[in-house]
């Protein structure tokens, strides 16, 4: 036992795990011995047992094609782990053929110890995870990935994912203690019930917080705090939850927004259980979520630019299985999210510690959550007011922090807004109550100009930074909203009614000739949708900044009927649809830049003709607009 522990302490990621759980693992080791030219694995038929630990010799490594030609051969020694991937992402069967190129010994650890690993310690979990996803940055691995030759059962997992419900898939009970309890009897609970996240009581039972591996190393051992002390001195919040009808796609993406590793779940307003990311993602073959976790791990720009340059692939790869356009969405806003808070948090490590509290906040469609593949920046930045000696610096400060967040986005490929609506912009850089006094005008103004303002920073979502600074200014606009507005509402209709769908007298598709070509621009037709949507969202005080939500939010007030609701939903989305398959086909196949613009020649007639009764449903929307909000009928 004593060499295979020597021998895992150099060799990673078993060289990151606490010193028991290194020697336990060791003691389950099992030395394994291949003769030269023995076939250990083979491709999508092999199950893993568990994973393999390369002593000496030499693996070799490879996928074959349809053809049976050997494709991505690689060469594996001393210190290599193989299966770990096979077994978390691909249902343990082996994702390559594997080959003992000359007298090769192993040692093999148990799936079941390894998956435990995986489970308890995230960054063991996440060393095979991010290799993952810097393979998938290969495009041929990403083909074989995605369609190899027996790949239809792994095709449904990965579908299940955007259909199944949290309700449908087995949640962890809620091991928890009291807030009083000392540090040494929680830690004790969790090694005897073998969880790594333990949650926190209050006197009335209330869950509070919770405590993880992780914070039991860096708040108590790392700190060297008493182990005698209470638990609710060290335990880490907020609580973040999921209700038990959330699809599963749901609760990861939340995870990521959130930086959580645990989500509670309830039924009816009570916890029934936890889910952990971990396990989440492990049992997620193909799914662009692993990728976002290596987007996490980028360090650099250009990392990051490499990253968003391969978002497209996703696209094209989620639209093909018809996952809807919404999902679609909500993965391209996550991705671009988990971007913008690592150039953040890269920009604050560099120009120190904020001055003050403070919202990086998103705006428009980025704010809306409905970001496409041509996006530019639409952001600002609201700080809290400070006494007037300190104005100056804090001011200079988010300034310059502004300036490199913008500069660098734009690097990566979130262009700068043309129309200034990005927090380089000093007049969208300003105090908590220069943000109010900005509303507040824009209101009393109410002229085609200030509503355009008004509208683009009602589509407003937190970031990064204090969420108490972002919910004050909401609640500021909750109350402004309770006083009549009927001008402000005028001129919003008034700009919904701008954009009209590109139909003809004789209900064809209007086209306009672009570089020779008969195109459509797809986004103007969008537009009402968004417009008059949030219209009545505003005139009803509803905060949901996705027009999907903002939908279902007006159906359950009684605004829009079922029937109404299922129209505009569904119409939208279409569009999405095509507007993003149109833009990832730019980029992917023709190589060019994307833009909004949809050739009407290349459409089936089953496009055309759903278009069509699309373009005609908003037609009528925007009537409805006209007569509620502007009391005019004609013209």
């Amino acid at each position: 036992m004593v060499e295979q522990l020597e021998f895992l302490k150099k060799v990673a990621p078993f060289n990151l795990l606490p010193p028991e759980t290194l020697a336990s693992t060791a003691a389950q080791l099992q030395k394994v011995t291949y003769s030269k030219e023995t076939v250990i694995y083979q491709q999508e038929i092999s199950k893993m047992k568990g994973v393999d630990i390369i002593v000496s010799g030499e693996y070799e490594s490879f996928i074959y094609d349809n053809l049976h030609n050997m494709r991505l051969v690689e060469s594996h020694r001393e210190g290599f782990t193989f299966g770990g991937q096979s077994i978390l992402l691909n249902r343990n069967r082996s994702l390559r053929t594997v080959i003992a190129k000359e007298g090769t010994v192993v040692y093999f650890l148990p799936r079941k110890t390894f998956k435990a690993l995986c489970q308890t310690f995230e960054n063991f979990f996440q060393f095979f995870t991010i290799d993952f996803g810097r393979r998938m940055m290969n495009e041929e691995f990403a083909n074989f990935f995605k369609n190899p030759a027996s790949f239809a059962e792994s095709h449904g997992a990965s579908d299940q994912l955007y259909s199944k419900k949290i309700t449908d898939i087995e949640q962890r009970d809620i091991v928890s203690c009291s807030y009083d309890t000392p540090i040494y009897l929680a830690a004790t609970q969790m090694a005897q019930a073998k969880v790594s996240c333990l949650f926190i009581r209050d006197g009335n039972e209330k869950i509070v917080g919770y405590v993880t591996d992780i914070t039991i190393r860096d708040n108590v051992v790392a700190k060297q705090i008493d182990a005698a002390m209470p638990i609710s001195s060290v335990m880490d919040n907020p609580i973040i939850s999921i209700s038990v009808q959330a699809y599963v796609y749901e609760a990861i993406l939340m995870m990521f927004r959130t930086k959580t590793r645990y989500l509670l779940t309830e039924d009816n307003g009570k916890y029934v259980g936890f889910l952990s990311r971990n396990k989440l993602l492990s049992e997620q073959a193909q799914s662009p979520l692993v990728f976002i976790q290596s987007v996490k791990s980028a360090s650099s720009v250009t990392e990051l630019k490499e990253k968003w340059q391969r978002v497209p692939m996703f696209v094209i790869q989620l639209l093909d299985r018809g996952v809807n356009a919404e999902i679609v969405n909500q993965v391209i806003t996550t991705i671009a999210d988990t971007i913008a808070l690592k150039v953040i948090e890269s920009v604050i490590a560099e120009l120190g510690k904020p001055p003050a509290k403070f919202v990086f906040m998103a705006l428009g469609s980025e704010g809306r959550k409905e970001q496409t593949l041509k996006t530019d920046q639409d952001n600002a930045i609201v700080y809290e007011d400070k006494a007037n000696e300190h104005r100056e610096l804090v001011r200079e400060y988010f300034l310059t922090f502004a300036d490199i967040v913008s500069e660098r986005l734009n690097t990566i490929g979130f262009i700068f807004c043309t129309g200034g609506f990005m927090a380089k912009n000093p007049k969208w850089t300003h105090s908590l109550s220069h943000w109010k006094r900005n509303y507040t005008e824009w209101m009393e103004e109410s002229v085609p100009e200030t509503i355009i303002n008004f509208s683009t920073f009602f589509d407003c979502r937190f970031i990064y930074g204090e969420v108490s600074i972002m919910n004050d200014l909401k609640s500021f606009l909750d109350e402004a909203l309770k006083k009549p507005m009927e001008k402000v509402f005028f001129h919003m209709a008034n700009n919904a009614l701008q954009y009209e769908p590109p139909l003809t007298f004789f209900r064809n598709i209007r086209t306009i000739t672009r570089d020779k070509q008969e195109v459509f621009d797809i986004k103007k037709a969008m537009t009402p949708i968004v417009d008059l949507v949030r219209i009545y969202a505003l005139k009803n005080r509803i905060f949901e900044v996705n027009t999907g939500e903002r939908l279902k939010a007006l159906q359950q007030k009684g605004v829009f009927t079922e029937t109404e609701l299922q129209e505009l939903t569904q119409s939208y989305y279409f569009l999405m649809s095509m507007r993003l398959k149109n833009q990832a086909n730019q980029i992917i196949h023709d190589k060019s830049s994307p833009d909004n613009y949809i050739h009407i020649d290349k459409l089936t007639s089953i496009e055309e003709a759903t278009l069509i009764e699309i373009f005609k449903i908003i037609k009528n929307f925007q009537l409805g607009i006209k007569v509620r909000f502007t009391n005019r009928l004609l013209n």
